[in-house]
């Protein structure tokens, strides 16, 4: 298998919350278990608090989409990041953690049990994304998704259970 270095676990401190377990996932990031947050990958997380509170961790050496037996290659490792506050995009009023990389712009589903549920958020998460950033009516949004976009699962073996 490739080796494809990535963090499980990348997250702020959500809403009202004093303190919380990094799993399972949520609007606030936590463990989202998706492959393409890799190197060179910009995340980007609704900030609810003043510092953000960042927490990353759970590093893989590879998994596959799905963590489909409840496991990656895990590995120890150092990360190197940089962390700017981008509250003028449009990305902003995405309630959902978003992945860019440099060919795509991911958007993340989380916070629910139900898997059509969270294909659900997703594509409406990735609706107000092309409107919000790059003008598309709803009509439209919605109509170039089901042309060109694409929605995968990669964390079906932590879901939430509330």
């Amino acid at each position: 298998f490739p080796c494809r270095p990535m963090l499980g676990v990348i997250g702020l401190a959500p809403k009202g919350e004093l303190e919380i377990s990094t799993m399972p996932a949520g609007k606030h990031g936590g463990n989202l278990d998706n492959k393409i947050n890799t190197i060179g990958s910009t995340i980007h997380i609704p900030v609810n608090h003043p510092g953000a509170l960042l927490s990353i961790g759970d590093m893989h050496a590879s998994q596959g989409d799905g963590e489909i037996c409840g496991t990656g290659v895990e590995v120890s490792g150092d990360v190197l990041l940089s962390c700017s506050i981008t509250g003028s995009s449009e990305i902003a009023e995405n309630e959902y953690p978003i992945t860019e990389t440099k060919t795509h712009w991911v958007t993340h589903g989380v916070a629910v049990e139900d898997i059509p549920r969270a294909t659900t958020i997703a594509s409406e998460e990735a609706a107000l994304l092309l409107t919000k950033e790059w003008g598309f009516s709803m009509e439209d949004a919605c109509v170039f998704l089901g042309v060109a976009g694409d929605l995968g699962l990669c964390q079906a073996i932590h879901p939430d259970k509330g």
